[in-house]
């Protein structure tokens, strides 16, 4: 009687159990790093929106100043809906210092709207040549201190 040849049998194909966990270790972590990135994004986005925004209302006080040069010093007075637009209003016809007033209240209205808990200021002084106005916007950002954006302009009376 002849012995039958013992053949080997083959390795085991597949994953074992170990190296299943290995893995999921693994793209568990990248999974993680990946949702922080993903949150940096979003706060970072955020962010850039705000101070798109501070700057286009800095823009808007500056134009509003250069289409009445003649205000002046006007711009440092309070906010009043002098109703020297459609927007807040019947139209009627308004002085320059009433202008001013208005253009405040209206800055005050957007700035109020679009940035959270902001607060904008104008200075303005004549002792330069020609006067200077000031225009400071600072507003609280989720996460972060006070953010402030400063625009200083020089606009001549005529």
């Amino acid at each position: 009687m002849s012995v039958a040849p013992r053949h080997r049998r083959p390795p085991a194909a597949g994953f074992s159990l170990v190296e299943a966990l290995v893995s999921l270790v693994v793209i568990s972590v990248g999974m993680i790093g990946i949702a922080a990135l993903y949150g940096q994004g979003l706060n970072a986005g955020s962010t850039a929106l705000y101070r798109t925004v501070a700057v286009n209302l800095g823009a808007d006080m500056a134009d509003r100043i250069r289409n009445n040069r003649t205000a002046g010093v006007a711009y440092k007075g309070a906010p009043a809906n002098n109703h020297c637009d459609p927007q807040h209003g019947p139209v009627v016809s308004c002085t320059p210092v009433e202008m001013a007033a208005h253009d405040l209240f209206t800055w005050k209205e957007r700035l109020d709207t679009e940035l959270p808990n902001a607060i904008g200021s104008l200075d303005y002084k004549s002792d330069t040549t020609p006067p200077t106005f000031t225009i400071d916007i600072k507003w609280q950002e989720p996460g972060l201190n006070v953010v402030s954006y400063t625009s200083i302009i020089q606009v001549p009376a005529f």
